[in-house]
């Protein structure tokens, strides 16, 4: 390290030694977004770079970007590409002409690609302010930018609000640069707009033209004459805003040309500046000696003693925090010695004391054996004495235990005689009643016997049985009852007549199936009545009534001249007819399709009878 430190104080020696006049590097990148894809063009921003980036170029800048109509891949890929030639600059100006934005207190600026159809949009399509500022943070001296992008935004009129609370402003907002030696500048104060103007530049751009570029003219005296000129401009519609602060010293974009007269003490005064800083970046006691040696008296001598002494000052700190832990550590080592010495005595005494209870414990413990021995004994002989006393008690339960069950075993005896004479008794008793009174024995049966009934006569109300009502549970009760869940949309078992079933029909108080009546019969009130057609009419067998239309003599001629129409005739296909029968519900009468047919005797009559002329509907 010694040696290392030996090298740059050699080289920094002899730079201050040669005194070489290094010039100050200036970067610059300028964008220009005219050509927006998703609303109306911009016609300014375009003019307005070209105008920056040439009047930047004639300042002397090392390195002028001039980009148009960047989309959003093409502005990060600028952004990065200039914040790598930031690194090694001393000046970084970045220019920026085109749509911008403010949402919830933050800037952002928007690529020429950007749809913006919701809020949340802006963080993913647009640059925020900050990213623009990280490319710009390398350089040393000064970091400028400047915003001419507080048009009126056509985004936020159509734009949708995800939150009623997100507040998206106009103009752009109030910002407070974090880095020193850092300028941000508005072509319009916060929450305000700015203007294209009528001509080829916007009043802001051609006010930079005029002053910023000016050799000597400090910047923030530049962006007063522009604010001048710009209200002038706009008749005090838009006043430029300039935010951040720089130092004491005069900070211009372009030197000023030395007086010949004064040329050596401005030298000398901006060489001794220029070493200064860069013994700043060094920042080692032997370079603040080469300084001051070098420079004995003036400004930054002063400020260069300053800097030696309070390095002076922190290696005095550090030496004496280092003398202080040492001791710190010394004492705390010398105390744990103590201790240890301490914990030693205490230690023997403690194993002392721990061997006179442990012999104590011992002389306690046989005493507790023997306790225990004694208590042994005397629970085996109690034991002994429990066990006969239990021996003589078992047995005498097993007598009396014995003795019960044959009382029970007597006792059940007895019940099965009485229940046998019982039974016998009641078979003679119903043999009897059933020679007085056969008819008497029918209603003593179960009501298993009468749920096929009641399940019959239930599925005629609603007009689902067409059959008889006789307790018999056949295929056609089948049927009736696999119809009524067809039209109630249920799924009861069908195999048997069942409560389920009972109650499910009972709970509709209105017809479920259908009445069908045959060809020629129509239902009326829940009976089949047969169809009258009015006079001249007759009944179809479509089922419907006909005109019926008078036969008129027709010319032997005309039968043979349409023989061969008829021929033809006779020979085309016929079309599908319906089957001519109708088919009648609570809803009304319809025709019976073809390929359907009415089935004789299963059509319920008024009040769930049988009727002989209603049909039920079947189709293949």
């Amino acid at each position: 390290m010694r040696a290392l430190g030996a090298i740059v104080l050699s080289i920094f020696s002899i730079w201050l030694l040669s005194e070489p006049a290094f010039a100050e590097k200036r970067v610059a990148l300028v964008i220009g977004n005219s050509g927006y894809q998703n609303v109306a063009r911009l016609t300014n921003p375009a003019n307005d770079a070209a105008a920056i980036a040439a009047m930047l170029k004639r300042a002397g800048f090392d390195s002028v970007e001039t980009r148009y109509d960047l989309k959003a891949a093409d502005m990060r890929r600028a952004l990065r590409d200039f914040g790598s030639k930031t690194r090694d600059a001393d000046v970084a100006v970045i220019y920026y002409a085109g749509h911008g934005i403010e949402l919830d207190g933050n800037n952002y600026l928007i690529p020429v690609d950007a749809t913006l159809e919701t809020d949340t949009d802006v963080l993913d399509e647009t640059f925020a302010l900050d990213r623009v500022l990280v490319a710009a943070e390398p350089a040393r001296q000064l970091r400028l930018v400047i915003l001419d992008a507080c048009r009126d935004n056509p985004f936020a009129k159509s734009m949708k609000r995800t939150l009623g609370s997100r507040a998206i402003g106009r103009g752009l907002a109030k910002v407070e640069p974090s880095s020193p030696n850092t300028m941000i500048a508005f072509a319009a104060k916060a929450g305000s707009t700015a203007s294209d103007g009528d001509s080829k530049n916007s009043p802001f751009a051609t006010a930079l033209v005029n002053h910023l570029a000016k050799p000597g003219l400090d910047l923030r005296k530049a962006f007063g004459f522009v604010r001048d000129d710009v209200l002038k401009a706009t008749n005090n519609a838009q006043e430029p805003f300039v935010y951040g602060s720089l130092g004491g010293n005069d900070v211009t974009l372009v030197p000023a040309a030395p007086a010949p007269t004064m040329a050596a003490p401005t030298d000398q005064d901006a060489t001794m500046q220029r070493n200064y800083e860069f013994a700043l970046q060094v920042g080692t006691k032997p370079v603040w000696d080469a300084f001051i040696e070098k420079y004995p008296s003036g400004f930054f001598t002063a400020l260069a003693k300053a800097q030696r002494d309070k390095l002076a000052a922190e290696a005095a700190r550090i030496e004496a925090t280092s003398k202080a832990k040492a001791a710190q550590e010394e004492q705390t080592r010398l105390a744990i010695e103590g201790a240890k010495a301490a914990a030693q005595a205490k230690a023997a005494e403690e194993a002392k004391a721990t061997e006179k209870a442990r012999v104590a414990a011992e002389l306690a413990k046989k005493a507790q054996e023997a306790k225990v021995a004694e208590a042994e004994r005397a629970k085996a002989a109690a034991l002994t004495k429990a066990a006969e006393e239990d021996k003589t008690a078992e047995a005498a339960k097993a007598a009396k235990t014995q003795a019960e069950a044959e009382r029970a075993k007597a006792a059940e005896a007895a019940k099965l005689a009485a229940d046998e004479k019982a039974a016998a008794d009641r078979k003679a008793k119903e043999e009897k009643l059933t020679a007085l009174s056969p008819t008497d024995s029918k209603s003593e049966q179960p009501i298993a016997v009468d749920l096929p009934r009641s399940l019959q006569s239930e599925l005629r109300r609603v007009g689902c049985n067409t059959g008889s009502v006789d307790g018999d549970w056949n295929a056609a009760s089948q049927r009736s009852l696999d119809l009524f869940n067809k039209h109630a949309g249920l799924k009861l078992d069908v195999k048997a007549a069942n409560v389920d079933a009972l109650d499910a029909v009972k709970g509709k108080t209105e017809r479920v199936c259908p009445l069908i009546c045959e060809t020629g019969f129509r239902a009326d009130g829940g009976q089949c009545v047969r169809i009258k057609c009015r006079v001249g009419y007759q009944f179809g067998e479509d089922g419907v009534c006909k005109k019926v239309e008078a036969k008129r003599p027709s010319a032997m001629r005309e039968e043979k001249g349409n023989q061969k129409d008829r021929v033809k005739l006779d020979a085309t296909p016929s079309k599908p007819q319906a089957s001519g029968q109708i088919v009648c519900d609570a809803q009304g009468c319809r025709p019976v399709p073809k390929g359907c047919s009415l089935a004789a005797g299963n059509g319920p009559g008024p009040g769930g009878n049988a009727n002989p002329t209603a049909r039920s509907m079947v189709c293949n």
